[in-house]
C-alpha cells in the first residue's frame, strides 16, 4: 500500500473520531456550520447529533477495514 493510501485511511479514522466527539459534546460551532445546519433543519439538533455520530462510526469502520484488509 502506498503512503498516500495510509494517509487517507488514517484521515478517515481521525475525522470519524472528530465527528463522534463533536456529536457527544454537542459543539455549537460544529453544528452551526452551513453543512451541519442542513441536517439540523431536517432532523433537529438531536437527530443531527445521532447522524454525525453514525457518520463517524462509518468513517472509522472504513478506515480500519482499509488498513486491515487492503493489500
Amino acid at each position: 500500500m502506498e503512503p498516500t493510501e495510509y494517509f487517507i485511511l488514517t484521515l478517515f479514522i481521525a475525522l470519524g473520531i472528530f465527528s463522534i466527539v463533536a456529536a457527544i459534546l454537542n459543539l455549537d460551532w460544529y453544528f452551526q456550520t452551513s453543512g451541519a445546519m442542513t441536517f439540523v433543519k431536517w432532523l433537529g439538533r438531536k437527530g443531527a447529533r445521532i447522524f454525525y455520530a453514525l457518520l463517524g462510526l462509518g468513517l472509522i469502520t472504513c478506515g480500519v477495514t482499509g488498513l486491515l484488509f487492503w493489500n
